[in-house]
């Protein structure tokens, strides 16, 4: 199923989908009107709640596809077209608001409603020197307006969902739609929609939304086809798909991630709604487990279901009314300009996700893990970018990692890049970093990589990373921590990659040290002595211990026998320190 007949198929499945013709848009005020088009009230909509006002989102008639022309919303618009009044410098709002104006006297010229006569009398006499305060509130320039007849006010019906002016509106859809063909999406023949509606919401697009499908350069045409008819899709197909896509991309959305740059929108098929929405609240819990939420029964019980799978379990072995076979979407967006481009989308059977899931949490598994247990995935990522900043993880990458995390394929080897590049420029080694390049270990290069320290392990990669970390030991246990710089701090980046460079450096310095701490701490200085020796007799007899240069794939493992034997280190000390209270 494609990525626009997957999502049609979810516009039927909302509970609450917009009708035809109309969408859900951030509405700040209502202006309320008398029959007279005299002005009655002008009423603030938003949500106060907040620290600051929120417009309310509402059902209103679809918007114009706006580029870089004057093109007037119906029955609503922002106040540079309804009023004429903007915040701003206003080169062009004269125009706007006569386009506003000419439309709806074109439009109601005929028109013998009460509501809608009243609108086009309003518009007759207005003049933009009228909008002063405190009628007029100077926070209401450049908001979205609507209208609505005092009488009914109350009752919260607005102009637009006059029967009047819903029979007006699909009058005016149906005027100018190209000939029938046969739509790509549903199979069924209709008009073509030549721009489809805008899609907004997704990270770094523009603010007024992005194009998912469009053509509008003579090198994207086809047999002289003209925008949409290059590829049919239906008014009523473009329409379903872009009203599910902005539901799912809507602020607070339990439909949506935000992987990297991918703005991540995911749901379930099934013909049972609760059973989908179970489906949902697992898979978002698969990425971005919040233990912060409100712990009410529900979020309990999704919590231990998500405990048990990562421990291994099987779908259908857990008490859950739901089925592997129930079909599950991910599709991840990205900005291009005033479009969008598709960094991944995933389509197959949910109990294949999970499988695909409980693989990655078993690649990732580390020892030390991770002190706040299941990192969302977003963690991970930061590990990738400069100073741990969101917006500095690599392009692409979250789009790459994502699609094989889904697929159960390989991890782009750039993931490998970014994180030993990491952790060279700031010598950071923690259980994230390290669980990233024991996955890739596993994964990609087929190889062993052990999850907790392995004394028998004899990679060379993996024996000098140990060896290094005995090094530093010996040297903190002579000098201290206050030390101004350690030899990971100096010679990590080094030793990762050439050891041959800074290893025998490295061995006669411990040997000054291991002499100092042999005046202080003689036991401590044997068990480290025996130490290095045990490792550098795992060494292969065949050459040099310290090779000139490690492969990306050995200085991975080089992190990991690091990681493994510094948090050993770490362990005697917390055992020995219990050791001590318990015996005063």
């Amino acid at each position: 199923m494609s990525v626009l007949s997957s999502l049609v198929r979810a516009y039927d499945r909302l509970p609450d989908a917009p009708p035809p013709g109309f969408s859900s848009e951030k509405i700040s005020f209502c202006i309320s009107l008398n029959e007279d088009g005299a002005v009655a009230h002008v009423i603030d909509l938003r949500d106060s709640s907040g620290k600051k006002p929120q417009p309310r989102l509402m059902l209103v008639p679809q918007p114009v596809k706006r580029t870089a022309g004057i093109a007037p919303n119906t029955f609503w618009d922002k106040t540079s077209y309804v009023l004429g009044v903007t915040a701003g410098e206003g080169k062009r709002t004269e125009a706007e608001h006569a386009a506003f104006v000419e439309l709806h006297q074109t439009l109601l010229a005929n028109c013998e409603d009460v509501g809608l006569k009243a609108l086009l009398r309003f518009l007759k006499t207005w003049v933009p020197d009228q909008f002063v305060s405190p009628d007029w509130p100077e926070d209401m320039k450049d908001q979205n307006v609507i209208f609505a007849l005092e009488s009914d006010r109350l009752s919260n019906l607005y102009l637009h969902d006059r029967p009047a002016a819903k029979a007006l509106w699909a009058a005016a859809g149906s005027e100018g739609q190209s000939a029938g063909q046969v739509c790509l999406v549903s199979g069924s023949r209709g008009a073509v929609a030549r721009l489809h509606p805008s899609v907004k919401g997704v990270w770094g697009a523009q603010s007024s939304g992005a194009a998912l499908v469009s053509f509008n350069l003579d090198a994207f045409t086809s047999y002289g086809h003209e925008q949409g008819d290059n590829a049919p899709v239906s008014e009523d197909a473009a329409f379903k798909y872009t009203t599910a896509l902005n539901r799912f991309l809507e602020k607070g959305s339990s439909h949506r991630l935000q992987i990297g740059d991918a703005s991540t929108v995911f749901w379930a098929d099934a013909a049972d709604m609760k059973k989908a929405e179970l489906a949902e609240e697992l898979f978002a819990g698969y990425f971005d487990p919040d233990p912060a939420k409100e712990e009410d029964n529900a979020v309990k019980d999704i919590g231990i279901f998500l405990s048990r799978l990562r421990k291994g379990e099987r779908l259908q072995d857990l008490d859950l009314d739901l089925e592997e076979s129930v079909r599950f979407f991910v599709l991840g967006l990205a900005p291009n300009a005033a479009r969008l481009s598709v960094r991944f989308y995933f389509e197959d059977s949910f109990g294949h996700l999970t499988r695909n899931y409980q693989s990655f949490i078993q690649d990732m598994r580390i020892e030390p893990a991770p002190r706040d247990g299941y990192p969302p995935l977003w963690r991970y990522l930061r590990e990738t970018a400069v100073l741990g900043k969101s917006e500095n993880v690599p392009p692409n990458l979250a789009g790459e990692w994502m699609r094989a995390i889904l697929s159960g394929g390989r991890y782009p080897l750039s993931l490998l890049a970014a994180v030993l590049t990491r952790i060279r420029a700031d010598g950071e080694l923690n259980a994230l970093r390290v669980g990233i390049l024991k996955a890739i270990l596993v994964r990609n290069f087929k190889g062993e990589a052990p999850v907790a320290l392995d004394p028998d392990f004899d990679n060379r990669g993996y024996l000098l990373g140990r060896l290094f970390a005995a090094y530093e030991r010996a040297q903190t246990a002579a000098l201290g921590t206050k030390v101004n710089a350690t030899i990971k701090d100096k010679f990590y980046g080094a030793a990762s990659a050439q050891p041959r460079k800074v290893f025998s450096l490295l061995e006669s310095g411990s040997s000054n040290h291991l002499s100092k701490v042999g005046k202080q701490s003689p036991g401590l200085r044997i068990n480290l002595e025996k130490l290095i020796a045990s490792i550098m007799g795992n060494m292969r007899a065949d050459g040099n211990p310290f090779p000139a240069s490690l492969t990306a794939e050995e200085q991975a493992l080089f992190g990991l026998g690091y990681y493994h034997q510094r948090n050993e280190f770490f362990k005697k000390t917390i055992e020995t320190a219990d050791a001590g209270e318990a015996s005063q």
